[in-house]
């Protein structure tokens, strides 16, 4: 049986992944560093390679990252003056599978 206060853990959990996931801005980030990773390019890229592949300031690309890393979706690789970013997608999945499962439960008991 599932515990409404374990569901509710479960949604505080997640929700900093809905807000870094619900901004198109932000999506579009994603976007990229996805056809980074599938290009192999493990490393990730700088601020200044993502700011070339999107229409963003680098001010606004350094913002977006900062939710982004905040939310556990990217992490950061310092190379001498510049940060790498890249997807870091596995925790976040398994995170959004637990609430999905409990969701799932609770429909079922009623």
């Amino acid at each position: 049986m599932i515990d409404g206060k374990e569901l509710e853990q479960q949604f505080h959990s997640c929700m900093p992944l809905f807000i870094a996931l619900g901004d198109e801005v932000r999506l579009s980030i994603i976007e990229t560093l996805t056809r980074a990773s599938q290009t192999g390019n493990e490393l990730g890229l700088n601020v200044n390679e993502i700011t070339r592949q999107t229409s963003l300031s680098r001010p606004a690309i350094s913002h977006h990252l900062k939710i982004l890393k905040d939310s556990g979706l990217v992490e950061a690789r310092q190379e001498g003056t510049s940060n790498y970013y890249r997807l870091t997608l596995i925790e976040s999945t398994r995170r959004l599978m637990q609430l999905g499962y409990l969701v799932e439960e609770m429909f079922r008991q009623t």
